[in-house]
């Protein structure tokens, strides 16, 4: 029985050590070519000399818009983020403490969750056609409200968890001792929520981060984000390898260092509720 109990944990190892080698084992390879001459890329060497002219091409070229990109990200993802943190928490505050109709409420979280499923890139078209006719085409306040519309139901579902756990007699007794209901929420459960504003930020920041399919329809060479810049490197009749694994790269640091701070909000928030 305990040859049997060693032989599972260690085909348990194997299986987990094989599940993070998947995992990690792209981007480890992007990495290494990142740090490759073009000649050493194409020649597919395991041994070359490294060298950084792929970053310094990307990041100091005069023909590279790449530190452009990277602010563009930056200003669509911190900004949709803020208005889906804003908007999402009053909606989930409002389905799980006030009194809506079952209809109301069962409808519009229905409706979020239907929405959440439909491919973005079915609604591309749509979204073109109205910011063209508006004069916000191009532009990157047309890409801050899409992404605001694609992840506000995740954030909407996720903070609805939050505030379903927390008790309802907290927010109760402060109202009996005087207190607005908007002062309860802001001084009682908002404070108790925040893992849930960690996570849901972490979340929607990241995937506004790497969205491409909008992203690539609604912007121009000037507006373009980081994801729509790396596909750029691969032109018509030049693909640049390394300076498409450099970016690559460099695309990752922020999404990272967004999930090794907050990861464990993230797990909290996606397994709310599961356990009672």
């Amino acid at each position: 029985m305990l040859v049997l109990r060693g032989y599972s944990k260690i085909i348990g190892y194997v299986l987990l050590a094989l599940g993070v080698f998947i995992i990690i084992g792209p981007f480890l390879w992007v990495a290494l070519q990142s740090f490759k001459y073009e000649i050493e890329i194409l020649k597919g060497s395991w041994i070359f000399p490294p060298t950084l002219f792929n970053y310094e091409d990307v990041l100091y070229s005069r023909r590279s818009d790449f530190p452009g990109n990277v602010l563009n990200s930056l200003a669509v993802a911190s900004v949709s983020t803020v208005f889906v943190l804003i908007v999402g928490t009053l909606a989930a505050y409002s389905l799980s403490r006030l009194r809506w109709n079952m209809w109301i409420s069962g409808g519009f979280l229905g409706w979020t969750l239907i929405f959440n499923m439909i491919p973005p890139l079915t609604l591309v078209g749509p979204w073109y056609l109205i910011f063209r006719e508006i004069g916000m085409s191009e532009t990157l306040t047309a890409v801050i409200l899409t992404h605001i519309t694609l992840h506000l139901p995740m954030t909407i579902w996720m903070m609805m968890a939050y505030f379903s756990d927390l008790p309802k007699d907290l927010e109760e007794a402060a109202m009996v001792d005087g207190c607005r209901r908007i002062d309860a929420f802001w001084k009682i459960s908002l404070p108790l929520v925040t893992p849930g504003l960690i996570a849901s930020g972490v979340l929607a920041f990241v995937f506004s981060w790497n969205e491409f399919s909008v992203a690539l329809n609604l912007t121009s060479r000037a507006t373009a984000t980081v994801p729509v810049a790396i596909a750029r490197f691969a032109q018509q009749y030049e693909i640049q390898y390394g300076q498409m694994a450099a970016a690559s790269v460099l695309s990752t640091l922020p999404a990272l260092i967004l999930m090794f701070f907050g990861q464990r909000f993230v797990v909290q928030g996606l397994t709310m509720g599961a356990v009672k």
